[in-house]
């Protein structure tokens, strides 16, 4: 039976998102956060930690953090900015034709506004159907003052071993490495993960392939010109108290970004970015 309902995970809000074919989807309206993400006749694609952290200002370790306005901590707001510890509101949860969709949303307040003095209203769309999930991330300006930002979708894809897995589809491209600040360019097509990575690709313009034996997942986004390539690597994973220490095989984002030049969004104006997933 497909169905788009209210429900909640260890008592927080939820939204639970089934299609007609099966595809499901579960959003946290904490961090308009989607946690689960289930192809249709498949298994679980995203990462999600075991020991991580729920509840108001708590950052959910896995699934796809929305990070708004700022990246990192490239900025002096809260590492990835605003949105991702507070709690959002369930505009519109339906099945229509083949998709199941949820719509939420997060407007500026007294809390946003001490921090970043701008108004505005964020949205995030989630639709599933079949092998695919799209997940769109929009920002409205409703002050009176242009603003800048940056924005990721901070897609956690679950993967058997990381060590086996590899990401194509990077070659000629350039990225900053975060690691070492150093700007280089991406000469094989295969990137493959042996240790800690963290990577800024820039102007991607393609589709990317996760593969790993017997399985691979496409990943395309509009709007979010860049690609952050991250892993903690097994050393960084062990002091991080809401991740296992060996869960860093088991994961590896591929996040949809707007990193290396800011959006600019004039009063009354709309960006919008979407990353899509297909299993």
């Amino acid at each position: 039976m497909s169905e788009a309902r209210r429900t909640d995970i260890d008592g927080h809000p939820a939204v639970s998102l089934k299609a007609p074919d099966g595809a499901r989807a579960t959003v946290l309206l904490h961090g308009g956060h989607v946690v689960s993400w289930i192809p249709a006749g498949g298994e679980e694609q995203l990462y999600l930690s075991q020991t991580s952290r729920y509840g108001e200002g708590h950052a959910v370790r896995g699934g796809v953090p929305v990070i708004f306005p700022q990246f990192a901590a490239r900025g002096t707001l809260p590492r990835h900015g605003l949105l991702r510890t507070r709690t959002w509101r369930l505009e519109e949860a339906i099945v229509r034709g083949r998709h199941a969709q949820a719509v939420l949303r997060i407007s500026s307040s007294d809390e946003t506004r001490a921090l970043w003095p701008h108004e505005f209203d964020a949205e995030i769309t989630v639709s599933v159907a079949g092998r695919q999930i799209d997940i769109e991330f929009a920002v409205t300006n409703t002050g009176d003052q242009p603003f800048e930002f940056c924005a990721a979708l901070h897609t956690y894809l679950r993967t058997g071993d990381v060590l086996k897995a590899q990401l194509e589809g990077l070659q000629g491209v350039h990225y900053e490495d975060s690691l070492t600040g150093q700007s280089q360019q991406q000469w094989g097509d295969v990137t493959t993960i042996v240790s800690e990575i963290d990577r800024i690709y820039q102007d991607v313009g393609r589709t990317l392939t996760l593969r790993e034996l017997g399985r691979r997942v496409e990943i395309a986004a509009t709007g979010f010109p860049d690609v952050v390539v991250w892993n903690p690597g097994a050393q960084k994973c062990a002091q991080l108290n809401d991740m296992p220490a060996q869960d860093w095989r088991n994961m590896l984002c591929v996040e949809a970004a707007r990193v290396t030049v800011p959006a600019l969004v004039q009063p009354g104006e709309e960006w919008s970015g979407m990353q899509t997933l297909v299993a």
